[in-house]
């Protein structure tokens, strides 16, 4: 396979997953690890992707956001398993709040080992989830954002602070030391910061390759919010647990 087909393959994988690995990309090209090196370097400096450790993961716009059904074919196992953890966190008789995204969608086929919740969201497919199972469900008013289906504005910030959280759960773009949680919209950031501020624990659901990212639009510090996530490499785990809690799974 020639180098040109060989960065093909690498950003089809980028564009489909959001995050590579080295070994998997070498399998699939049948090529050296050493070749495989070479091409991503190439594609990082050609601005194409960023090289991380053991891999590769997507360079994204400041102010790009996937829709809906973009982000549900991204990291469904990471998914899968960070949201089955968060879960485990929550208590019977829990008022949670659900942020609208893919991440905190992953929760909801496991909230029935929950008894008497009550479910805050801002998510029009979390609300019917949540309904569709008979769990107790708020859904908040605003405008509806139409590529996330999310309800934001000014009208949902104030609802949300009407109302106090035993645990927040909240997706997020990017995961970054100097710049915090972050996101593209800045109407959802502010939604989100509202959320945080009106819990007594918030977790942030983040697979590996949101860390050392960032968007457009502070969320919040670091230290706000606690972070569920798939494996770390160990650098990175130490970096940030330095910060906050990391719960791995």
């Amino acid at each position: 396979m020639l180098a040109e087909e060989r960065q093909q393959v690498i950003l089809g994988m980028l564009h489909e997953n959001g995050i590579i690995k080295l070994h998997d990309v070498c399998r699939k090209v049948e090529c050296s690890e050493s070749s495989v090196r070479r091409d991503l370097q190439e594609l990082e400096e050609a601005g194409l992707l960023i090289r991380v450790h053991g891999g590769a993961k997507i360079r994204q716009s400041l102010q790009r956001e996937l829709d809906m059904s973009g982000k549900f074919s991204q990291n469904i196992e990471q998914k899968n398993r960070i949201a089955e953890k968060a879960v485990s966190l929550i208590q019977d008789e829990d008022v949670i709040y659900l942020d609208a995204g893919t991440s905190t969608l992953a929760m909801v086929p496991f909230l029935d080992q929950k008894e008497q919740l009550t479910v805050v969201t801002n998510g029009i497919i979390h609300a019917t989830a949540l309904a569709d199972q008979n769990i107790r469900t708020i859904l908040v008013g605003g405008e509806l954002k139409n590529t996330t289906k999310a309800i934001v504005g000014v009208e949902t910030v104030k609802e949300l602070q009407r109302y106090r959280f035993n645990k927040v759960f909240l997706g997020m773009n990017g995961v970054h030391l100097e710049y915090g949680y972050t996101t593209p919209d800045p109407d959802e950031a502010a939604v989100k910061h509202a959320a945080i501020r009106q819990g007594a624990e918030a977790f942030v659901l983040a697979d590996d390759s949101k860390f050392d990212e960032f968007s457009f639009v502070k969320v919040a510090e670091i230290t706000e919010a606690k972070i569920i996530t798939n494996k770390l490499s160990k650098v990175v785990f130490d970096q940030y647990n330095n910060q906050t809690e990391i719960q791995e799974v």
